[in-house]
C-alpha cells in the first residue's frame, strides 16, 4: 500500500476577503474530491484571505497510480485562471518506508 500526500500552496487573485476567499477555495476542493476521489483540505494560511494551503492526500496498491493521482490534482489547480500555484510539495510512502 503507498499513501501520497500533495501540499499545494496558492495565491487567490482579487479577493478582498475571508468570505470571498471560502467562495474561491471550496469549489476547487469539491471539485477535486469528486473528480478524483482523494481526501482534500483547506490545511493553511486559514486566516490569510489571499493565500491558501490545500492537501491532498491519496492511498493505492501501487506507487505510479498515486503520482498519477497527485500529478493530475496539481494540474488541475494550477489550470484554474483565478489562481497562481506558488509550489507544490509531494510526499510518498509506501513498505519500504516502514
Amino acid at each position: 500500500m503507498y499513501v501520497g500526500a500533495l501540499e499545494l500552496d496558492i495565491l487567490l487573485g482579487d479577493v478582498h476577503s475571508l468570505k470571498e476567499k471560502r467562495s474561491v477555495v471550496r469549489p476547487v476542493v469539491a471539485e477535486l474530491r469528486r473528480k478524483f476521489e482523494v481526501s482534500v483540505a483547506e490545511a493553511g494560511h486559514l486566516d490569510l484571505h489571499r493565500r491558501a494551503l490545500i492537501g491532498v492526500a491519496a492511498v493505492a496498491p501501487d506507487a505510479t497510480h498515486v503520482r498519477e493521482l497527485l500529478d493530475a490534482c496539481e494540474r488541475l489547480v494550477s489550470g484554474r485562471p483565478e489562481l497562481q500555484l506558488l509550489s507544490a510539495r509531494h510526499r510518498l510512502v509506501g513498505p519500504e518506508d516502514e
